[in-house]
């Protein structure tokens, strides 16, 4: 929470509620590596964006399918994991 607190505030209020550019900030804002270096939180719009930029939509996939939740499997699903 404290990461995305600080997301927020480096975007400032108009940003910080803009939905669509959010969730690729958020998703920007999780990478720790490209190519083997370490990548440092963004603490501007400006960082984000060359973060982004970086990353590519290629990247940026990659990171949405590591943190998002595994798809349910029939085997789960039923016993509630």
């Amino acid at each position: 929470m404290l990461d995305r607190l600080r997301l927020y505030k480096a975007l400032g209020p108009e940003l910080a509620l803009n939905e669509p550019y959010i969730g690729i900030a958020a998703l920007a804002a999780s990478a720790a590596m490209i190519d083997g270096v370490p990548v440092p939180f963004p603490t501007s719009e400006s960082a984000v964006e060359h973060i982004v930029e970086r990353l590519g939509e290629t990247g940026l996939e990659a990171i949405a399918m590591a943190i998002a939740p595994p798809p349910p499997t029939s085997v789960t699903a039923h016993a509630g994991n």
